[in-house]
This record gives C-alpha cells, structure tokens and sequence, in this order.
C-alpha cells in the first residue's frame, strides 16, 4: 500500500522522474545521513573531541549495511528515523568508537543536513532539465518569430502576435524562475548543527569553529543562527519550487488549448502508446500538459504546509517539522515530473502554421479593430473612434460581412482616413512587434542559460 502517488509503483512513473524519486528514495536518505555523521566526526576530530578513526570508522558503513524495514518499525516508536539510525551505526562500529559517534548533535541536525544535501542533488536535476528547457523555447520562439498567430484576450480573438511571441512569453515566466535558483541554493544549501536546544554547549567553547568545518566538508554555508524553528529556507524551496511549476502550468493551459480540436494549432507530438483513449482510438490527449497541470494543483496545498511548518514553538516542535518530510520530497518530485513534461513539449512540440494563418480570418478581419482604432484615434478621439469602430464591428458580427466591407460604409470616418484605415489590416507591424519581443527574451535567455551551465544558477 503507498500513500503518496509519487511513491505508487503505478503512478510514480507518471508524476515524477526517475532520478528525483531516487534522490528522495530512503537508501538516498541513509546514504545522506551516514555522510553528515562522518562529516560530524571528521570535523570534531580536527579539535579533538573525538577520535581520528572514527569518520573512517564511520564512511566504511553502507546504507545497504542497515535494514530499512527495522530501522521504520523502530522509527514509529522513536518519533523520528534518526533515534534508531544511530543505534544501527553504532553497532556496526568497533567498540572503542561508539561512545564518541553522533557527540554534541541531535536529531534534527542529522536529518536537516541530510536533506540539504538531498535537495543539493534535487537543484542539479531541475538545472539540467531547466538548460533544455530554455533550449527548446528558445529554438521556437526564433523559428515561429514571424508567424502570424490570433492573440487571443478571455478567451476571445484580441489583436495579431506571432507563435513565436507566445513561445518567448512562455520562456520568460521559465527564466524568472531559472536566474533565482543561483540566489536560492545560496541560502538554503546551509548546515543545521546546534545540538539539543541549538546551543551547542555540548561542544564548550570549540562549538563554532566545528560547525565551520563541518559545513565546509560537507560544501554547505554556515548559517548565522541555528535554525532548528527557523524555517524559511524550506518555505524558499517549496516557494520557488511551486512558482515554477506554476510558470510551466502556464505553458501548459496554453497548449491544451491551443491543441483543442476547434483550434488546432499547435499538438503535443505523437508517440506509440502516448495520450490514447481508451474508449476512443481517434483522440491523442495532451499527456504532458496534463502531468504538469496536475502538478500544479497540488503543489499549493504543500506550499501552505510548509508555511505552516514556520510556526515553530521553542526550541524543537511537535509536529510542525515532521510535516516537512511529506512536503519538501513531494515539491520536488511534482517539479520533475513538470518540468520532464515542460522539456518534451518545448523540444517537440508540434506547430500547425497553417492553422494558425487560417485562424486570423475566422472574426472576418474584427481582429484588426484595435489597429483601426489606433489609426482614428489622433484625428477623431480616442471616445470618437472607439465608438466608430464598436458600431462596425457589431455589424460585422451580426451580418458575417467583412470588417473592412462595413468601415468602408462608415460616413463617420472622413475620406482622407480611409486609406490609414485600410493600412490597418497590414500584418506586418504585429509580426515586427512579435518577432522583436521573441529577438529580446531570447536574447535574456543565453545570460540565464550561461549561469546554470556555468554554476552560477546551480
């Protein structure tokens, strides 16, 4: 039985990645926490406070040496995993070294350590899928940069852009999110060493300089305070994490209404077994845009946990932590599964131009009447012409005559307007605007695409 989907052997495949369900996997956990203790015991050994053996003593254990099943039995009588982690090392450690592991830390310091460095690896994942992510958007949007596609505003035909436009949107709202991840894992990638109540007093006066050292074999920051009930850090990852996801739901929403068959202009591409009905052979479901919206759905409500979670009372809570365990692995594992997605819809999706061409004609020229507007405006008003062009475009709705056929009729509109007027249905200044804006956010995006490959942003 699972009580996570991100778990389920049946839709664990479908909502999150293979190698961010790893990282989060319990060996992973184990392997991370068997680190952070011989971290602990390399760094108190440099002040002499434990023996020099004991980090080796401590590296030559596995996580396969420990039995995960005990270790969970035992973890619902002790309250947290660690409690009978520390037991099981123990013994499998030589006698003389016992009495020195896992000296002056308490549980949360091994487990928030250990998840830190967990989501270390979680970060370099979303980074990889983040260049090919901002690869695939970018090609688009410079390859569809002048092509002609509805803008559309409620749901309704508004003005003319460019799908390549609408691609550089999309990568936009991906970049926001990309330049924060650098800022982010300076903040969060920070060791969690305070002892009992986050005083270290276990350690005397060496205290500080251990947790330097500790942090520093472990490639982490050294916090400014212990941060037992200071949870913000977990709130930014889960903060930037749901923001993400967010951003590829909104590539998402436009894809699935994009590929509806009553538009029709752009598809998710086809592979064998992908998107099926199973009741009707003919439709081909927008699978990925699926997975990400899903994802989004549920990412709000961990969000909301985790900052719950921040109302942490004295120096260790009862409860408010223990829900981060739930929160953080499943944000991490949603975002994978997003931004798996994310990357196969922006390498491979499938762009029907000629549909998109056949679509500007079907208000029968009504999506130029903000240009009309615009070409009346500085002789009549901006009320005036607004008016004008209101009253004509009702008559082409209800008539089905051409919005050019009706404006030409308009009395209200003075003879020397009319060709400026005419020159309105000219594509040409909307696909320049589409096209430049595309030239700009693409432009962005080799900074930003720079940063992640280089480390900056990972």
């Amino acid at each position: 039985m699972t009580f996570s989907a991100l778990d389920s052997a049946l839709t664990g495949p479908l909502f999150a990645s293979a190698p961010m369900r790893a990282a989060f996997s319990d060996p992973a956990r184990i392997a991370a926490m068997l680190k952070v203790e011989a971290a602990l015991a390399e760094a108190e050994a440099r002040h002499g406070l434990v023996p020099s053996a004991l980090a080796g003593a401590i590296r030559k254990v596995r996580a396969d040496d420990l039995d995960l099943a005990a270790l969970g039995e035992k973890t619902a009588d002790a309250g947290v995993p660690n409690i009978p982690f520390v037991r099981a090392v123990e013994a499998k450690l030589p006698e003389k070294l016992r009495g020195a592991f896992h000296k002056g830390a308490t549980s949360q310091d091994i487990l928030d350590t250990a998840l830190v460095l967990q989501m270390a690896v979680a970060f370099g994942l979303a980074a990889a899928d983040l260049v090919a992510i901002v690869d695939g958007l970018s090609a688009m949007a410079r390859k569809y940069r002048r092509t002609p596609q509805v803008g559309r505003s409620l749901g309704q035909h508004a003005a003319p852009i460019t799908f390549g436009y609408t691609a550089s949107v999309w990568l936009g709202g991906v970049l926001e999110s990309a330049a924060e991840l650098g800022p982010l894992r300076q903040r969060v990638l920070a060791a969690s060493l305070g002892g009992p109540v986050g005083t270290l007093a276990g350690l005397g006066d060496k205290g500080p300089a251990v947790v330097a050292d500790f942090a520093a074999i472990l490639g982490l920051a050294v916090p400014v305070a212990t941060w037992h009930t200071s949870r913000g850090r977990m709130v930014a990852a889960g903060a930037w994490l749901a923001t993400l996801i967010g951003a590829l739901a909104k590539i998402a929403t436009d894809v699935v209404f994009l590929s509806a068959t009553e538009v029709g202009e752009v598809g998710e591409a086809p592979a064998p077994g992908r998107g099926g009905s199973s009741a009707m052979p003919h439709k081909h479901n927008p699978v990925s845009a699926m997975v990400i919206l899903a994802a989004h759905a549920a990412a709000g409500g961990h969000l909301a946990a985790l900052v719950g979670a921040m109302a942490a009372g004295q120096q260790r809570p009862a409860g408010a932590w223990q829900s981060e365990w739930h929160t953080l692995p499943a944000l991490f594992g949603l975002a994978s599964g997003a931004l798996r997605e994310a990357r196969r819809i922006a390498e491979s999706l499938v762009v029907h131009e000629r549909r998109m061409r056949s679509n500007l004609d079907l208000t029968h020229g009504l999506l130029f009447a903000d240009a009309v507007s615009g070409r009346l405006a500085p002789a009549l008003g901006r009320e005036a012409a607004h008016g004008i062009v209101e009253e004509a475009a009702n008559v082409a709705r209800d008539t089905g005559e051409m919005f050019q056929t009706v404006l030409a009729g308009q009395s209200a509109i003075p003879a020397k307007l009319r060709a400026e007027v005419q020159s309105a249905f000219d594509l040409t200044p909307a696909i320049d605007a589409g096209a430049a804006h595309a030239d700009r956010v693409v432009r962005a995006a080799r900074t930003v695409r720079r940063e992640l490959v280089t480390g900056k942003a990972v």
